[in-house]
């Protein structure tokens, strides 16, 4: 005989929450390691050692020949080198590949070139050297260590050792001369102009910090740019399609209004010269609705008890001292009521 099972009420509630949970605490286990899963991450996960990370971050994208193949995972600072952890999935990383920090958009967004080399795969335990990867010069960090340094550059004192150098090889040929008396003028536009300098370079390094504290926005902004001109380039058979159709209408209407030209000129020219009489007449028409509204309500109170007509006639009977007959009812009356069909 089977065993009956219990309802799902009376089962312990103890024991279905501690179920309940493990299962929740399961499912977010998997969701934040969901790039490592073989199915829906997938990828291998290698290791490079640069001199420098020159601006790059995690989930920077990771380029072969300019195509996304992966990202960054993580960078730690190990033995004087930045050791960069990076995920590559679909692309074959042999044991001579190359790498090198490169800048992605005018910016200063990052990314890692990856040149795969060598015959056999690139063991995920072994770390890319420094001898094989390439970090880039930023100019936007040199732009900012020179308006942080030009501010310590006596120009008075370069303009004076300019002039001495010029006098002290007063002697030497002319052409020395010439190029010397240039370093000397130079030096002196440089000394006048120091405080316009100073702050050029201020301003330059403002800017700078701008563009690198709105990276992300910029950044996103031309992606969201790509992402509507993608939509654009998917719907152009279809905006090309109701075009062609529109025009074809327009050919059809044409068409239609040519064949049907002398049966439409007359009619149009009688409306025409309707619409013109009810201009004409638009103030005899509005006086005749407006005399005609109580015309129609007292209409309607006399015809409202019936198919018959009813009204009230004074005076009719001369007035008589004393009863009157109407209706074959004896009753003091100024007046009688007369209905008819």
């Amino acid at each position: 005989m089977a065993r009956e099972s219990k309802p799902f009420r009376d089962r312990n509630p103890v024991l279905i929450g501690a179920v309940s949970l493990a299962v929740i605490a399961a499912l977010v286990f998997l969701a934040f390691n969901a790039q490592s899963l073989p199915l829906i991450g997938g990828g291998t996960v290698y290791k490079a050692q640069f001199s420098e990370a020159a601006g790059l971050k995690p989930d920077d994208p990771v380029r072969v020949a300019g195509v996304k193949v992966g990202k960054v995972e993580s960078l730690a600072l190990e033995d004087g080198a930045v050791t960069v952890e990076f995920r590559v999935k679909d692309a074959f990383v042999g044991d001579r590949s190359e790498a090198a920090i490169k800048i992605e958009t005018v910016l200063g967004a990052k990314y890692m070139a990856l040149v795969p080399r060598g015959s056999q795969p690139l063991d995920p335990d072994d770390r890319i050297p420094v001898a094989r990867t390439a970090s880039p010069y930023d100019v936007v960090e040199a732009f900012a260590d020179l308006s942080s340094t030009v501010q310590d550059i006596d120009t008075k004192q370069l303009a004076s050792s300019f002039e001495v150098l010029s006098q002290t090889f007063s002697e030497t040929p002319e052409e020395v001369r010439t190029s010397l008396r240039g370093l000397a003028r130079l030096s002196d536009t440089i000394a006048s102009r120091d405080a316009q300098l100073r702050e050029l370079l201020s301003s330059t390094r403002k800017v700078t910090q701008v563009l690198a504290d709105r990276n992300g926005e910029f950044t996103q902004l031309i992606l969201d740019s790509n992402t509507l001109l993608t939509e654009v380039q998917k719907r152009r058979e279809l905006i090309d399609s109701i075009l062609t159709s529109t025009q074809d209408l327009a050919k059809q209407l044409s068409g239609l209004v040519a064949d049907n030209r002398t049966t439409l000129t007359p009619a149009l020219q009688q409306l025409s010269r309707v619409t013109d009489i009810l201009s004409r007449n638009r103030a005899a028409l509005a006086q005749t609705v407006e005399k005609l509204a109580p015309f129609v309500r007292v209409f309607a109170n006399t015809l409202g008890n019936g198919r018959w007509f009813d009204s009230f006639v004074n005076d009719l009977i001369p007035t008589v001292v004393g009863a009157a007959v109407c209706s074959g009812v004896d009753t003091p009356v100024t007046g009688c009521s007369a209905g008819g069909q």
